[in-house]
This record gives structure tokens, sequence and C-alpha cells, in this order.
């Protein structure tokens, strides 16, 4: 391993640490510059590359509990999948995450599923939740943004709250910057956004199969 790629290892393993710590501290981990820049922007230019066909409507609920509801969300997604060496790049770091954080905290983590989500001017995301009713498999949230120069006026801000609603904090989507955190403790919303704005949002799963109930599904 030549010197470059010992220093990348070392880094990426003390940014595991932090987030380990501050998931055991405050169930939550906000970093700016966490993944190799030249990571972000490749995936800025993958999202911005597709064509308007390729993001569908976001929907809320999950299976037959599945809805479309634009008072609740009007964002866009379009789901990552390792066929693209770049959005392969980004599932390849999360996987390492999800090891090393099976290593510090003996989460159980079991796979990661992410998608990119498009805010057009005026999208929204209103207070939810993201671990299902009825379901534990989403132990640990994740969000990537992918917006150079966001300015406070821009809007499209993560939003989260306590148990008790209090708010906690106000995340600026900002080019490099990446949260973490517990699905089913901390409800958040997406402010309105007043540009066009970018992110990936993922989970982190359990295995909750049980007998011939297959969870995730396959």
């Amino acid at each position: 391993m030549d010197a470059e790629s010992l220093s990348s290892e070392l880094n990426t393993e003390l940014v595991f640490d932090r987030i380990a710590d501050a998931l055991s501290e405050t169930g939550y981990a906000v970093l700016p510059a966490a993944l190799p820049a030249t990571m972000g922007d490749a995936l800025l230019a993958r999202a911005a590359s597709f064509d308007h066909s390729v993001f569908r409507a976001a929907g809320v609920g999950r299976a037959d509990k599945f809805q479309l509801n634009a008072l609740v969300r009007n964002d866009e997604i379009c789901w990552l999948t390792p066929d693209n060496e770049v959005e392969a790049a980004y599932l390849a770091w999360m996987e390492a995450l999800r090891m090393g954080l099976n290593r510090r905290l003996f989460m159980g983590l079991f796979d990661y599923e992410g998608h990119f989500a498009r805010y057009a001017p005026g999208a929204f995301y209103k207070k939810h939740v993201d671990a299902f009713k009825g379901r534990t498999n989403r132990v640990l949230s994740t969000v990537f943004y992918l917006n150079p120069n966001w300015e406070v006026a821009d809007g499209g801000h993560l939003l989260m709250y306590d148990h008790r609603d209090n708010a906690i904090a106000t995340i600026s989507p900002l080019m490099g910057t990446l949260v973490v955190f517990l699905s089913d403790r901390f409800p958040h919303e997406v402010s309105q956004a007043s540009r066009l704005r970018y992110s990936i949002a993922g989970w982190f799963r359990v295995n909750a199969s049980l007998g011939s109930h297959i969870d995730p599904p396959q």
C-alpha cells in the first residue's frame, strides 16, 4: 500500500471513529467533508446529468402502505445501483462504514439502501421518522449533501427534533456534509428549498427476517 492510500485509509477510520462516538453520545453525527471531495463532485455530476424522466415522485410508506402525498413531500428520487461506477464508489464507502460501525458499536447492520433526492425550488418534506411502523429494520439513516455554495436564504435545511418535539439541530445541505442518525429516534423535516437541491438519502438496515417472512425484502 502506498503512502497516499495508507493516509486515505487512516483518515477514513478517523471519520468512522467520529461517527461512532457521536452516535454513542447524542444519537446523531454531522460531519463536513466526511467523504473525499472528488467523490462528492462525481456524485453531483451524476445526479445533475440525469434526464428528468429518471427521477420519480417520492412517496411515503412501504409496500401496501406506499402512497404519493404532495402535502407531505414533493421531492423526487432515483435509487442508487452498483451498475454505475460513481454510485458504486459511494455504496462501497457506505459498506465500509457499515462494517466499521458494526466493529465499533455492535449494531448488527445488515445492508444499505439509498437514493438521490432532488428538491426543485419550492420542494419540501414535512416532519417524519424514517423507521416504518411495525418494522425495525431501518436503524440508521444517512444524508450526504451535494450543493456547493449553499446560502441560508436558499432554505432546504434539515431540521431535527428530539422525542419531545424540541428542535435540536438545523443543518445546511452544504456540499460534502454527511449526517448520520438513529432512524427511530429523531423526527426530522426538510424545509422548503428556494433553489435546486441535491442529496443522497440512505438507510442501514438490520435483518428482521422471521420464518418465511424475509425482511429486508430481496
